[in-house]
């Protein structure tokens, strides 16, 4: 599929590195995280040719495969069927996407000064993804600095520019299931996003009541797949493994390139990429949590974004507490109660 853009033309004096040898350079780095001076070994090629070839393949493999693997919905069927996966997989009504934010650490890059460093005194560059109810990457923003907060990445992301200006199709508010009071389609998040009427996050703090209890407990049941995609990612892609050395364009070439790879082996080979071992799931009849096997692999150049208090408006607050009332009455679950008390 990518041959024709990394094909390479003989010359009188050497022979041209195949597209299968660039392809199998790169799937090796991706896969290992090894460094271009152990792949040079390997594969017979020059150190300095293999740090031309990775990024070339790597934008060649994001631009042939992200429009079949890694197309985000354009029109209200498409977001309807994302809403009815989430809520037949993780019992989360009028839900379009796990929303999640990695911050990933690069080598200093050079003349830089503190433009990648960021709050923790790393040098990094963040991701901004969307996920779907089946652990694939929806959506994807990459190569904000470090420096930027994480409120400043989410202002600046696109996709929230698209959906506050309607120009993604998502559908008009509906109601919830069971329940005659209409609400907006939403994604959820975490507290390191603000609270919007169509970004829900958890009631903030420890000491809050048994309904606010359930809420959280709903809504981290649904945002546990972009915590899962994250966790597959890291676990099979190794170069997450420690800061990628080399330049920030290259390096959002190599993100690109891992994320739209999870999706296609999500897509075409899903037994042996994620089995079920992998990933954090419920055991409901326990009422347990089994943890999954990616937080036995190191993931030392993937880290969260800061937690920074915001005050929402009245408008987000309301829906929220729509969404609370209908988890703790018309839209409740038999096994709530008792997991709640696990998170």
């Amino acid at each position: 599929m990518i041959q024709p853009s990394i094909s390479k033309t003989d010359t009188r004096m050497t022979k041209a590195v195949t597209p299968q040898e660039r392809l199998a350079i790169t799937l090796r780095y991706l896969a290992t995280g090894e460094t271009q001076t152990s792949l040079s070994y390997q594969f017979r090629v020059s150190q300095n040719l293999i740090s031309l070839i990775i990024p070339e393949t790597c934008s060649a493999i994001y631009e042939t495969l992200q429009p079949i693997y890694m197309r985000m919905p354009r029109s209200q069927e498409e977001w309807r069927k994302v809403s009815q996966d989430f809520h037949s997989l993780w019992n989360y009504p009028l839900c379009l996407g796990a929303l999640d934010g990695k911050r990933v650490l690069l080598q200093k890059p050079a003349h830089s000064g503190s433009h990648y460093y960021d709050y923790k005194g790393n040098f990094s560059t963040i991701i901004m993804a969307l996920v779907d109810a089946d652990y694939n990457f929806l959506y994807a923003d990459v190569g904000t600095n470090g420096r930027a907060s994480d409120g400043g990445v989410w202002n600046k992301c696109k996709l929230k520019e698209d959906i506050e200006y309607e120009e993604i199709g998502i559908p008009p508010p509906a109601n919830l299931p069971n329940y005659d009071i209409q609400v907006p389609y939403v994604i959820v998040g975490d507290d390191a996003f603000p609270l919007q009427k169509y970004l829900m996050n958890p009631y903030p703090g420890n000491d809050q009541s048994n309904e606010k209890h359930i809420h959280n407990y709903r809504l981290s049941r649904a945002r546990r797949v972009s915590e899962n995609a994250f966790g597959i990612l890291s676990s099979r892609f190794q170069v997450f493994n420690k800061p990628i050395r080399t330049c920030p364009e290259r390096a959002n070439m190599v993100i690109q390139a891992c994320l739209v790879l999870h999706n296609m082996l999500r897509t075409e080979s899903r037994q042996d990429y994620s089995p079920p071992e992998l990933l954090d799931q419920e055991d409901i009849q326990r009422r347990r949590m089994v943890v999954g096997q990616w937080h036995d692999h190191q993931h030392n150049a993937l880290g969260d974004l800061q937690v920074i208090a915001r005050r929402p408006k009245r408008d987000a607050m309301q829906v929220r507490d729509l969404f609370c009332t209908y988890f703790n009455n018309e839209g409740s679950v038999p096994w709530q109660n008792e997991m709640a008390l696990l998170h």
